[in-house]
């Protein structure tokens, strides 16, 4: 690990987000998906495709892609069946993750994980691949889906508790999202390319795009550090 918090006098949190982010599961989303596709009338699609054209809430993900709306049975026997399908997948995570985190609670860096995957799954997820000790709090969906994180993130933050300041939290995630929600906040958002929205979609969001997860913690401190100098 090349990064350091040695500059940096106050606290920093990293939000991190889940699927795409810390955990590897692109190939297992779309496959997922692929699996549900025909019986509704409709081809598997590329992975090029599935990254360019990604939404939440996921239902309006298959409307698009279908071009009509499915009724409430569709949908459910399709969601269950997507679900069938990663739940016989591993859960695996990003390269070096596990280090990465332990690197930095071991340099005093707060972190926690906000997806809007139900909160269930998730607990059990993150579990399994046991990082949860290292996380100060683990947030997914507690009802139905929704179309932003931005409401999310902000009773997460303030869930942290009231020493966690929106200034130097950093948000690292996959999706357009992701940045939006951050902005809402006042908190830095790094988008990467290893999720599920391509490089070029996350581009659109007009904020710092990097190719690893490293590279955006790299990048958020030194954007925290920045900003301390410009205000010393």
């Amino acid at each position: 690990m090349t990064f350091s918090t040695a500059h940096i006098s106050t606290p920093v949190t990293i939000v991190w987000d889940w699927n795409g982010t810390l955990r590897n599961d692109v190939d297992d989303h779309l496959a997922a998906l692929n699996a549900t596709l025909p019986d509704l009338g409709h081809p598997p699609i590329t992975l090029e495709r599935y990254r360019a054209e990604h939404r939440s809430p996921i239902r309006s993900f298959y409307d698009a892609l279908l071009g009509r709306t499915l009724s409430d049975q569709q949908w459910h026997e399709a969601d269950d069946a997507f679900l069938e399908v990663l739940d016989r997948r591993p859960v695996r995570l990003q390269s070096g993750v596990r280090e990465m985190l332990l690197h930095l609670r071991a340099r005093g860096v707060r972190q926690s994980l906000l997806s809007l995957a139900p909160h269930e799954r998730l607990v059990k997820e993150v579990s399994t691949v046991g990082i949860t000790g290292l996380l100060m709090r683990v947030d997914g969906r507690r009802g139905p889906s929704v179309p932003s994180k931005a409401p999310a993130l902000a009773r997460h933050l303030a869930d942290l508790g009231p020493d966690v300041d929106p200034a130097r939290t950093i948000v690292i995630g996959d999706s357009v999202d992701d940045a939006v929600a951050a902005l809402s906040v006042g908190a830095i958002p790094v988008l990467h390319t290893l999720g599920l929205h391509s490089a070029e979609r996350l581009a659109t969001a007009g904020v710092p795009v990097v190719d690893t997860l490293e590279d955006a913690v790299v990048l958020g401190l030194a954007t925290i550090a920045e900003q301390r100098l410009a205000t010393a």
